[in-house]
């Protein structure tokens, strides 16, 4: 059973402040705790932004692919 620290429905959010949040929460996890990202379409560029901005410092791993939800939990190592 997977436990989250946070839930971060992007589909709730205005385009403009969904990484904003995005990041803000992944900030406040403490290590090892994890976030559960729900949106409705891939989410690979903000892969790509956590990618760079936390090169060594997250997981990433897909609970759900679509075609309409995609669920990605992101982990903080």
């Amino acid at each position: 059973m997977n436990t989250y620290a946070a839930t971060i429905n992007a589909t709730e959010y205005p385009p403009h402040l969904k990484h904003k949040i995005i990041f803000e929460t992944f900030d406040q996890l403490q290590p090892e705790e994890s976030m559960l990202l729900i949106n409705d379409h891939d989410p690979k560029p903000l892969r790509f932004q956590f990618q760079s901005t936390h090169p060594e410092g997250f997981d990433w791993e897909y609970i759900e692919q679509g075609p309409t939800t995609f669920q990605v939990k992101i982990s903080k190592r």
